[in-house]
């Protein structure tokens, strides 16, 4: 496909079959593993033996290898790929010629992304050729693509036949650095957000207002987290991780209410998230609260008119997250647990008081478990159906 689009805009094209006098087969599982394919990128200019072997075999140096891997993790991230579809995808040739550049990297430059392109460009226009400095860089990133790509199948092989583990063997927690922050938890401390995909907060997009600090998103993961529990419309105010206020309700404007009922004063500052599209009614009664920042799924037009008259509100847009481990950082390694979805059956309650809990107060009680589980230990929550009336912590 690449040398059809590239003949089609009239740019000169040897098809590698071409170049190696040996045809493509095993269909397409082998076109560019030859020697004079290796070879012409192994080989080093200043070594004599080496320019004496090319000479004899007639093969032609190669001074750039571009290379655009298969996609298996798109592939992979399919629920109805088959092994056969994950084994077809795994590229060996484009792998085998990235290492092979990398590693001649002082004669040979490797492209291994399209971000790469217009500098590379820039810079033969400019100068004729890639500077040492550039060819370095490029044979780093090389290195790193084929090990995140060979990371990437086996991790996806893994789930493939037996169940996979629920807590791993090896704990992989690679993921590029997604932003610098402007610091830390105090201002002293250094800090980054790292994340590979879109959903949950990591990957939430922001809309509006201030750059998020680390203690934003700290505090939008635990709001978010608390909303997510309940499937009717939901808010949940949260200050410095503990909730200050939540609520479930037939609406999303009654449920932010009810939740600001709970403790109006702590709210002050603090930061809310909400488990439906903010509408514009909810909107309007957020604004007339100092608000940090707020987690949902969507907003309306009205909504976000509203709420982006707030200068200084951070507005970030969440898509859910699938579950997954809960990791912790301690001094020498890493503490892994599942998460905690633990759910509130009323027929395996065993009731312990002299009298049955009313049919209220068993609803109240559902809501107040959920709810319970983002307050720091120990932790204490007085509920009504539907209402948080006073959380306590620590």
């Amino acid at each position: 496909g690449t040398a059809r689009l590239l003949r089609e805009n009239g740019i000169s094209v040897r098809d590698v079959s071409e170049v190696t006098g040996f045809p493509e087969m095993l269909d397409g599982r082998v076109k560019t593993m030859h020697p004079k394919i290796t070879g012409a990128i192994l080989a080093v200019r200043a070594n004599p033996s080496h320019a004496a072997s090319l000479r004899e075999h007639a093969i032609e140096p190669i001074d750039m290898v571009v290379v655009n891997l298969y996609q298996f993790e798109k592939i992979a991230a399919r629920a109805d790929a088959s092994l056969e579809d994950l084994i077809e995808n795994i590229d060996i040739g484009g792998p085998t010629m990235i290492r092979s550049a990398a590693k001649n990297w002082q004669d040979v430059a490797v492209v291994t992304s399209p971000a790469d392109y217009q500098p590379i460009l820039d810079e033969l226009r400019a100068l004729g050729n890639l500077s040492r400095e550039t060819k370095w860089k490029l044979a780093k990133q090389a290195f790193h693509i084929t090990a995140e790509y060979d990371r990437a199948i086996g991790a996806r092989l893994a789930q493939v036949g037996d169940a996979p583990e629920v807590l791993p063997a090896v704990l992989d927690i690679r993921v590029p650095r997604r932003m610098s922050l402007r610091y830390g938890e105090n201002p002293h401390q250094q800090a980054a957000l790292y994340a590979s995909g879109d959903t949950g907060i990591a990957g939430a997009e922001q809309l509006h207002g201030k750059e998020l600090s680390y203690n934003n998103l700290v505090d939008l993961d635990a709001c978010w987290c608390l909303v997510c529990e309940f499937s009717d419309a939901a808010a949940a105010i949260i200050k410095h991780t503990n909730p200050a206020g939540c609520a479930e309700q037939p609406s999303l404007v009654e449920a932010y209410r009810k939740a600001l009922e709970c403790d109006p004063v702590s709210a002050f500052g603090g930061v809310i998230g909400f488990n439906r599209e903010v509408d514009e009614e909810t909107a309007a009664g957020v604004a007339r609260l100092f608000v940090e920042a707020i987690a949902a799924p969507a907003y309306s037009a009205a909504a976000l008119a509203i709420l982006q008259a707030k200068k200084n509100i951070r507005l970030v847009r969440v898509k859910p997250d699938r579950d997954s481990l809960v990791v912790k950082s301690i001094s020498g390694g890493y503490l892994a647990q599942t998460s905690d979805d633990a759910s509130f059956d009323r027929a395996t309650c065993e009731v312990k008081t002299q009298r049955a809990p009313t049919t209220e107060e068993w609803t109240a009680l559902e809501f107040a478990w959920k709810v319970v589980k983002h307050v720091k230990s120990n932790a204490i929550v007085y509920a009504r159906a539907g209402q948080t009336v006073a959380v306590g912590a620590g």
